[in-house]
């Protein structure tokens, strides 16, 4: 299964226009998961140092960064598809 890591954190503005993304795009995609990790926990401190991560949320898609600080819905629905 294709897995994305949402890395989020309260109060993030830029977090809550993405989630609403997801909810409009991840119906499409059922063989994705998507799995929201608060930066401020010991997973989340990992995947941020691990990529790099400056500005939240961030994104990482089967291992491999794809956005931070926000997500172009049409090319989210891209990568998506490229994954099928």
């Amino acid at each position: 299964m294709n897995k994305i890591q949402f890395l989020t954190m309260v109060g993030c503005h830029s977090c809550e226009t993405v989630k609403k993304i997801f909810d409009e795009v991840m119906p499409d995609f059922p063989e994705v998961e998507v799995l929201e990790i608060d930066i401020a926990t010991p997973e989340g401190q990992e995947l941020v140092q691990k990529y790099g991560i400056m500005a939240s949320p961030g994104i990482v898609i089967n291992g491999e960064l794809f956005s931070t600080g926000g997500v172009d819905k049409e090319k989210l629905i891209e990568k998506l598809k490229s994954l099928e």
